[in-house]
């Protein structure tokens, strides 16, 4: 009887660890992350986060990953980064996530490095400008179509079109926010002005909090520069816009690298105002393919009713393609160990609803995918217009993206 008891004991405990392991096994797979869904970020943050949530319904209706479901686990860090190094505490020690991807922008992303690297965490961020060259963080993913050269990458294409123009444009205006983003790029932009053989007349940031940009518009236009280069967030975008606009300030090519005129809700906002600008771009509806197309049909369907951007191209595709890539590299490794991960990113190429993504020096793209387009035709306020290519031409870009030629000077597109 003694032996029996013993058996039984024994058989149970061993019912109880298996009974443990495969509960152990069907907990869902915990993604963290923070996103912008306040503040003069959240217009995109709202769609990427968008994106990011139809990727964990897709994924789950799927089966999961490695037979197990995903959750994301995520808070507002209302554009902030003085908000970002406590998120990502929370999620790591508090919430006890598996897995971190990064926040939405440069300057939410940089706050949140110095806590994902002592944790030694697999950390895949969604657009943010040589964030890495300074950390030199061995297990970073940047989802940012940068490529290699990452600043001067927002305007190579702005410069390649002036230098083809007849007579070429000589002299160049630039204007900067103080924060990282802007001042990336406008570092940049100054490689590829030295690059070209143009001057600078004109080089002046200006505070991060600005509302008024009239004075910097009629300074640039005292300097009289034939191109006016613009580094800056979406307010400032917007704001800069309307200021040239408003002065009738016409030089012969603008725009650059200014984030937010990408977003619907800004382009509606601006109508026929950005006629005429040249700007960077990540993804335009000619790229589409079958995954993307599918993708779109599925968030602007629910847009209205999430209250984000309508049309999502900008980060609403970027959003669910930034956890693609992580899901790739998890069902490439059949689990969720980091150093796994990073290892499996840094060699294999993953395929996304964007096209396939391979990830070269400091985690940035092997090649770059930026393209400049160009804002013409544009009649009123409505979003359809917005749709297709209709109102914006690929003017440089990657081979065989473009789409038409740049309208020049400036002048002639506000016709």
């Amino acid at each position: 009887m003694l032996r029996k008891f013993k058996m039984l004991a024994v058989s149970a405990v061993a019912l109880a660890a298996l009974t443990v392991g495969a509960a152990a096994q069907q907990e869902p797979i915990k993604i963290g992350f923070s996103m912008a869904l306040t503040g003069p970020l959240a217009a995109n943050g709202k769609q990427a986060l968008l994106g990011a949530k139809i990727w964990e319904e897709e994924t789950n209706k799927k089966g999961g990953l490695n037979g197990r479901q995903v959750k994301l686990v995520y808070y507002d860090d209302q554009s902030n980064p003085s908000t970002v190094p406590g998120i990502y505490t929370k999620l790591l020690d508090v919430d006890k996530v598996d897995l971190v991807v990064g926040p939405y922008a440069t300057a939410m992303i940089a706050p949140a490095m110095p806590v994902v690297i002592p944790k030694n965490k697999t950390f895949v961020t969604l657009f943010g400008l040589a964030v890495n060259e300074k950390f030199k963080y061995p297990r970073y993913f940047s989802m940012i179509p940068s490529g290699p050269d990452t600043k001067p990458s927002f305007t190579s294409g702005f410069f390649e079109v002036a230098a083809k123009q007849n007579p070429k444009p000589q002299t160049v205006a630039l204007a900067w926010s103080d924060l990282e983003f802007s001042k990336n790029a406008c570092e940049g932009a100054r490689d590829n002005i030295k690059k070209g053989g143009f001057k600078i007349v004109y080089d002046k940031s200006y505070p991060g909090n600005t509302t008024d940009f009239t004075p910097i518009v009629r300074a640039v236009q005292a300097a009289n520069p034939d191109m006016f280069v613009i580094c800056s967030y979406p307010l400032d975008s917007v704001g800069m816009v309307n200021s040239i606009n408003e002065l009738g300030y016409k030089p012969k090519m603008v725009g650059g690298a200014m984030v937010g005129l990408q977003a619907t809700v800004f382009k509606t906002r601006l109508g026929p105002a950005l006629n005429g600008i040249i700007n960077y771009e990540t993804w335009v509806p000619s790229q589409a393919n079958a995954a993307t197309n599918d993708f779109l049909k599925i968030y602007q369907s629910r847009a209205g009713a999430e209250g984000v951007d309508p049309l999502g191209y900008y980060l609403g595709t970027w959003g669910y393609a930034y956890l693609e890539v992580l899901g790739e590299a998890i069902k490439g490794t059949k689990g969720i160990d980091d150093a796994k991960l990073a290892d499996w990113l840094s060699k294999n190429t993953a395929k996304t609803i964007l096209g396939d993504m391979k990830f070269g020096k400091g985690g940035e793209w092997a090649k770059s995918g930026m393209m400049q387009v160009q804002y013409h035709s544009i009649k009123g306020n409505a979003v359809d217009q917005f749709k297709g290519m209709d109102t914006q031409t690929v003017v440089a870009g990657p081979a065989g993206v473009k789409t038409g030629n740049v309208i020049y000077p400036y002048e002639k597109a506000k016709q």
